[in-house]
């Protein structure tokens, strides 16, 4: 499903009435249209299934795992830095580190492609827990591995920037599949 950047342009010019601004002055008049582009790309992940994610960026190596061994060795990306929308108040979770962590099974995938995997799949009005469950699913459909653990720190507007408005509260969410959820010992 494509982003409807017309019916934005549209609703964004009816909240800034809403609010009483005047949508025609010369600082909101183009305003519709640039929060209507920002959508585009800060949603992206919206149009896309886990699956068509995993397709994105499915490109996988099965001739290196001579040199990285099978069953034990473990790969781990840290501080990948994504943003994402909480989709109860559409509220900025922003500060977001995520660590992927997996063991192979028969191929790996390129590091940056773990990147590019993470912050697809928080571009989309998320739940934090949703985030680290979608990157976990797209990474097994991608290495075949049942041995994926995902940790995600951050923080998140609605909570300090609104109602308890701490400033320094964070969230951390852990999900972990295969081994890792087994082997409490392998986990990062």
């Amino acid at each position: 499903m494509a982003i409807d950047t017309d019916a934005i342009k549209i609703h964004v010019r009816g909240i800034l009435k809403a609010l009483g601004e005047d949508p025609d002055r010369e600082g909101l008049r183009d305003t519709p249209a640039r929060v209507a582009k920002m959508y585009g790309e800060i949603f992206e992940g919206i149009s896309y299934t886990n699956h068509e994610i995993a397709l994105m960026f499915g490109k996988t190596f099965e001739e290196d795992m001579d040199t990285i061994g099978e069953g034990d060795d473990m790969v781990v990306v840290r501080d990948i830095e994504v943003f994402s929308y909480c989709e109860h108040h559409m509220a900025l979770m922003y500060d977001m580190k995520v660590a992927v962590a997996y063991i192979p099974n028969g191929k790996v995938i390129g590091l940056s492609k773990i990147a590019r995997i993470a912050d697809m799949a928080a571009r989309r009005l998320q739940l934090q827990e949703r985030i680290g469950f979608d990157i976990a699913e797209i990474m097994a459909e991608v290495t075949g591995s049942k041995d994926i653990e995902v940790v995600i720190d951050g923080s998140h507007s609605c909570m300090t920037a609104r109602g308890i408005k701490s400033s320094s509260a964070r969230t951390k969410t852990v999900t972990l599949r295969g081994r890792f959820k087994s082997e409490p010992e392998l986990r990062i």
